[in-house]
């Protein structure tokens, strides 16, 4: 029942400030009650405004804004808007109070009529008192009784049949009609077309009824073509974090910790090239145009030196912004240990992977000037080339030293990013072209299983990449670490709703085609003889997208090499030179060059694992990799294949698979530390 007649014959008071329920509206869909602990919180600040307003005159400044939705957003009580705290408004989040309510929906009066009804049922009811119980409310019919007092509002009225018997009227010519005819038919006025009213809300608002604290922060970083729809990832990352809400409630709900998502909007305040490219867009298909200026525009800025650095600057900041405003917002934080984990989406993988390792195209160019002196010193040259050539190397070496100095950094001002002021704990690529990327900067297969080879461990915990089979942007990242692995399935992400899935750790590789390679597989290897639905080989399973995928991989190829100038200069000189270089190499160096890594794996690695040392023929296949790190969904039992190549790579956003899949391995890691809880739906 309803706080107003909950005790034994209550005397009917003012309404307090936990029986007024606060309620938002967003698209202008229903309203939704804030929590109790917000309710409350916005209702005491209300009160303190109508003091305010009653003593000093209402020109006097309101209360602080008050921090609702977990933090996400802040209330104006005094113009009675919310607005978020970590992005830009895409529209009006207006609130309201609620102190008389639908029977039935519990959707709050409109405030004005609820204004008025409640003074009215004040100066008549003020100190009388109530009924005893609300079950007897129930059982005695309202038919035949008189309204004790009657309110006209604009189009309705309302009439009290008893201190707890309010009955809305609509005053509409229609339900005139209706009112007659059901009267005449002997119906009681109050049940035919009257709607029941509650005063005050359905469950009393307490401070209890808090959300847990946040724990983990997960930064959610935009692709390309966000200049098409700013608000889309303000979007996206709340379709992922009602996702990942329901099933945090239905699977982790007993963990006192949380997982808070926050959109990385870095695109819109980037003024690049001006409008100049739109200048130079012919006007037929115009449509078809804007979308591709607005999609594979921003890989070949991403690809041009002029803007690659603008872009790269434009997310660093934004990801730095948000971490020191919500480390303000958040005291506790850092100090209980929070962590940080980055979801990114197509090119933005790209952008956040090199801004993560400090990768950029200019250090690719120092080395391959020194590769290209390293050649030289092997080939035959005059005395006077020689010289020459060590004057110049020395000279570079000088200049180099200057530039650090004057700068007081302790590495080359180009090679140096500002990186990040976190640690990244998970990298979470979706729908990722980043293989493609790194296969461009020359990352070849290495002969170790570690994910250091295209990520050091230092900077990022572990890189998980999450495609949707159909996706014609996404690529696989394990053949880049180990060669043989093109040939091992990717792991097939659980449904959310299987019962008691396999974790994810225990789930053994399995073979895309056993039989072509009979060879690299021995026989203490695990090819499992019952194909389960977590370990059975896809057989055959990539013909239909085939010609799809390859049409991404043209797009991306070709954008990715029409940036010319450095860039382009570059991805050419690589593609001819890598070959030799991955053979030209001898164990001596490769030596070196490994001691070298250990020094400084955040730098070197970077170095070393452009020039490859294996050569791809002599792969050990009973390698495994530490860790998996290509995880693929599965695909839907109904949707066409063609069709699901054009939506897919935004599939990831909605996707309950998706979000149990990355809320595991963030909890995981909690769990592992605390090592207390011991009840997750499937420990990875």
């Amino acid at each position: 029942g309803g706080p107003s007649s909950s005790g034994g014959g209550e005397v009917v008071r003012e309404l307090g400030p936990e029986e007024v329920r606060w309620f938002y509206r967003e698209e202008r869909k229903t309203w939704k009650p804030f929590i109790g602990y917000d309710s409350l919180r916005l209702e005491l600040a209300y009160r303190a405004l109508l003091l305010l307003h009653q003593r000093h005159g209402p020109d006097r400044p309101g209360p602080e804004p008050v921090c609702v939705r977990g933090g996400l957003y802040e209330v104006d009580v005094a113009s009675a808007d919310c607005y978020p705290v970590y992005w830009n408004p895409t529209e009006k989040i207006p609130v309201m109070r609620g102190q008389w309510f639908i029977d039935g929906t519990w959707q709050p009066l409109e405030e004005e009529e609820s204004n008025l009804i409640e003074e009215e049922h004040l100066s008549c009811f003020k100190g009388q008192q109530m009924q005893e119980t609300f079950d007897m409310e129930i059982s005695k019919p309202v038919d035949g009784k008189e309204a004790v007092h009657s309110l006209k509002l604009s189009r309705t009225h309302v009439d009290w049949h008893s201190v707890d018997e309010v009955y809305l009227y609509s005053d509409a010519t229609t339900s005139k009609i209706a009112r007659t005819v059901t009267q005449k038919l002997g119906f009681s006025k109050a049940s035919s077309s009257g709607t029941r009213l509650h005063r005050g809300y359905v469950e009393e608002a307490t401070l209890e009824d808090k959300p847990s604290p946040t724990t983990h922060i997960v930064f959610v970083v935009h692709g390309i073509g966000q200049k098409m729809d700013q608000g889309r990832i303000i979007k996206n990352t709340a379709m992922m974090r009602d996702t990942a809400r329901k099933i945090e409630d239905k699977y982790f709900g007993n963990h006192a910790t949380h997982v808070e998502f926050l959109p990385v909007e870095w695109r819109s305040k980037l003024t690049l090239d001006g409008d100049t490219v739109d200048s130079i867009t012919p006007d037929k298909v115009r449509g078809l145009r804007d979308m591709l200026n607005s999609s594979a525009m921003d890989i070949m800025y991403y690809t041009s030196p002029l803007y690659r650095d603008e872009l790269v600057k434009g997310l660093q900041q934004e990801l730095n912004r948000l971490y020191t405003l919500f480390c303000s917002r958040n005291p506790d934080f850092r100090a209980k240990g929070g962590k940080v984990s980055i979801v990114s989406h197509s090119l933005g993988c790209v952008i956040t992977y090199d801004i993560m390792t400090g990768w950029n195209p200019v250090r690719l160019y120092e080395q391959l000037l020194e590769k290209e002196y390293e050649d030289l010193e092997d080939s035959w040259m005059s005395y006077e080339e020689q010289h020459l050539l060590d004057e110049f190397f020395l000279t570079k070496q000088r200049l180099k030293e200057i530039e650090e100095r004057l700068h007081g950094l302790r590495t080359s001002t180009i090679s140096k990013t500002p990186a990040l002021k976190f640690k990244v704990e998970n990298f979470f690529c979706m729908g990722s072209p980043l293989a493609v990327f790194l296969a461009l900067r020359g990352i070849r297969p290495g002969n170790s299983g570690s994910q250091d080879h295209i990520l050091p461990r230092t900077l990022c915990n572990r890189l998980l990449n999450i495609f949707h089979p159909t996706d014609p942007v996404a690529y696989r990242l394990e053949p880049l670490i180990l060669k043989h692995y093109s040939n091992i399935s990717p792991v097939q992400i659980h449904w959310y709703n299987t019962t008691n899935p396999l974790p994810y750790e225990h789930m053994k590789p399995s073979f895309l085609n056993p039989t072509k390679e009979p060879t690299s597989v021995s026989e203490n290897d695990v090819v499992p003889t019952i194909p389960s639905p977590t370990t059975s080989p896809v057989m055959a399973r990539r013909h239909y997208g085939e010609s799809i995928t390859n049409i991404g991989k043209a797009s991306i190829m070709g954008a990715a090499s029409i940036g010319k100038g450095l860039g382009g200069m570059l991805f050419s000189r690589f593609g001819r030179s890598s070959a030799p270089a991955s053979q030209a190499l001898e164990p001596g160096k490769e030596g070196a060059e490994a001691e070298e890594k250990k020094l400084t794996p955040s730098q070197a690695s970077m170095g070393t694992q452009t020039f490859p040392h294996s050569s791809s023929g002599f792969l050990d296949p009973t390698l495994e990799l530490e860790h998996r790190i290509d995880f693929e969904l599965r695909e839907g039992l109904v949707e066409s294949r063609y069709w699901s190549a054009v939506t897919s790579h935004t599939a990831y956003w909605s996707s309950m698979d998706v979000a149990l899949f990355l809320l595991t391995f963030m909890y995981k890691q909690d769990h592992e530390e605390e090592d207390g809880i011991k009840s997750l739906p499937d420990p990875v």
